[in-house]
C-alpha cells in the first residue's frame, strides 16, 4: 500500500514517522522548507513510547505528484485545508481512500464536495504531540491512537487492508464502526476543552481550583453535548462520564493546542472547532441564546481580529 501523508507536523510526523519504523511505504508531502529541512536533519520523534530518527525521510513536492496514492493521510490544520486539498488533489486515483485526522466535522463537507464522499473515510486521532525549537516531532503523552471507519459503519475491504497495514506500527490503530459517533464525541471534548481554557486563559486544573470554573467547564459540555444529540449523534454516558472527570480534574496542567497557539500568537481553529458546532445548534435550536460557547466564540474571533490587524502592520 502506497501512503501519502500530507503534512509533517506534529501529527502526521509522529504517524506517519511510525509506520515508516514499521516498514510500510510512506511519503511526506510538504512544501520546500520542510522537505529541505528533513532532508538535513531527519525526522526525528521523542517519545515515552520510544524515540526514532529517520534520515532524510521520504518527502514529494505537490508539483511532483505524478501518479495516484492507495491511501492519503490529511494531518493537516483546519485552516490550511483549501491550500491542502490542491496540493494532494493529483495523488487522488479512483481508489484513493483519504483519511482525514483534522477535528470537528466541517472538513467532511469540503473533502466530500472536492472528492466525492466515496473517496473520504471518517477518522480521528487520539494523541498530544508538537514540535519543539528544532521540529523534532514531541509525544507529550502515553495516547498515540489512531482511529478510521466507513462512515456508514460497514467494515469494508479497504477499511481491513488500511489497518492490516497499520497493525504493528508502533502506535494504536482502530478500525471503527461508528466512526461518526466518535468523531462527533471528541468534537464535544474539545470544543469544552478548548472553550474552557482558552476562554480562561489557564490549564485545567487553574480552572477547577477558580471559582464558579467547574461550573463553566461543566456548562460548556452540556451546551456541546446537547448540539451532538440535536444532530443525531448522542455523546454515550461512559463517554460524558470521562470526559467531566478529565476536564474537571484538581491539578491537571492540561490546556487545549488551541490556547498554545494563541500564546504563541497564531493561527487557531475557531470557525471549525466552535463556530461550526455553534451553526449546527443554531440549525438544530439546540444552541441557548447568550450560552458560553457563544461567549468562548466572540473571544476567539476578537483574538483573531487582533492578531490580523497586528500582523497588518507595517
Amino acid at each position: 500500500m502506497r501512503i501519502l501523508v500530507v503534512g509533517a507536523g506534529a501529527i502526521g510526523g509522529y504517524f506517519g514517522g511510525r509506520l515508516l519504523e514499521a516498514g510500510r511505504d510512506v511519503s511526506f508531502l510538504v512544501r520546500p522548507g520542510r522537505a529541505a529541512e528533513l532532508a538535513a536533519i531527519g525526522l526525528v520523534i521523542k517519545s515515552a513510547n520510544g524515540n526514532f530518527t529517520r534520515p532524510s525521510p521520504p518527502t514529494v513536492l505537490a508539483a511532483d505528484l505524478d501518479r495516484p496514492f492507495d491511501l492519503i493521510v490529511l494531518s493537516c490544520k483546519a485552516y490550511s485545508l483549501d491550500e491542502a486539498i490542491v496540493s494532494f488533489a493529483p495523488a487522488v486515483g479512483p481508489d484513493t481512500a483519504i483519511l482525514p485526522l483534522l477535528n470537528g466535522m466541517r472538513h467532511l463537507d469540503v473533502l466530500d464536495q472536492r472528492f466525492g464522499p466515496a473517496h473520504v473515510l471518517g477518522g480521528q486521532c487520539l494523541i498530544a504531540a508538537t514540535l519543539d525549537a528544532e521540529h523534532r516531532v514531541v509525544h507529550l503523552n502515553q495516547n498515540h491512537e489512531l482511529v478510521f471507519g466507513e462512515r456508514d459503519g460497514a467494515l469494508s475491504d479497504r477499511v481491513r487492508v488500511i489497518a492490516a497495514a497499520m497493525d504493528g506500527a508502533g502506535f494504536e490503530p482502530r478500525a471503527s464502526r461508528q466512526i461518526l459517533l466518535e468523531m462527533w464525541e471528541k468534537w464535544v471534548f474539545l470544543a469544552a476543552f478548548a472553550g474552557s481554557t482558552c476562554l480562561l486563559r489557564a490549564a485545567l486544573g487553574d480552572i477547577a481550583n477558580a471559582p464558579g470554573g467547574t461550573e463553566i467547564v461543566l456548562g460548556l459540555t452540556d451546551e456541546c453535548r446537547a448540539i451532538a444529540s440535536s444532530n443525531g449523534f448522542a455523546p454515550r454516558a461512559e463517554f460524558i462520564e470521562r470526559s467531566r472527570a478529565m476536564l474537571t480534574a484538581a491539578g491537571s496542567p492540561l490546556t487545549a493546542s488551541m490556547l498554545r497557539d494563541i500564546e504563541n500568537h497564531g493561527p487557531i481553529e475557531a470557525d471549525h472547532i466552535i463556530g461550526d458546532l455553534i451553526q449546527r445548534g443554531e440549525r438544530s435550536g439546540a444552541l441557548p441564546a447568550g450560552g458560553l460557547l457563544q461567549l468562548a466564540y466572540t473571544h476567539l474571533k476578537a483574538y483573531e481580529a487582533r492578531l490580523a490587524r497586528t500582523r497588518s502592520k507595517p
